[in-house]
């Protein structure tokens, strides 16, 4: 079977071939299997949720964070979390702080970012019906999300 398409026809027939691609990949997230993450070594945090990242520059919850981050979030928000576009880029997760002179505006600036993350991570994202970001609540614990913060912190475009 041949398809025949009409010269003026072609550019609304590639947006629609576009627009096709990036709503399946936008619901890619429906059939992923989220990854244990063993977090044996990193402090125990308890039921109650932190508000700022418990484990910043913590070494072993980079490394754990790191391979947590590869197993569960690199498919949308890039290896090394460079985002090829999917997702956001989780390097400027908290990208303007890093400006900020007064020091308590930066760490008021840095827990607002740590809580937006907790927020996101745990809840997902959803728009108009469509999950842009599936909840993680029930699936990580707190000490994998936090975990995963710390290794995103090594990942800032701009240091803090």
């Amino acid at each position: 079977m041949t398809l025949l398409v009409r010269p003026r026809a072609l550019p609304a027939c590639l947006a629609l071939l576009l627009t096709l691609a990036a709503a399946g990949a936008a619901s890619a997230h429906g059939d992923v299997t989220p990854q244990a993450v063993d977090t044996k070594g990193l402090a125990p945090l308890g039921d109650g949720w932190r508000a700022e990242n418990p484990y910043r520059k913590n070494e072993l919850a980079v490394k754990i964070g790191g391979s947590a981050y590869n197993q569960n979030c690199a498919r949308c928000h890039g290896l090394e979390a460079i985002s090829g576009g999917i997702a956001p880029d989780l390097r400027k997760l908290d990208g303007e702080c890093a400006s900020l002179k007064d020091a308590a505006k930066k760490s008021a600036c840095v827990k607002d970012a740590d809580d937006y993350y907790a927020s996101v991570v745990r809840k997902g994202r959803t728009r108009n019906g469509a999950v842009y970001m599936p909840p993680f609540e029930g699936v990580l614990n707190q000490e994998a999300v936090w975990a995963i913060k710390s290794y995103l912190e090594t990942r800032r475009e701009k240091p803090l």
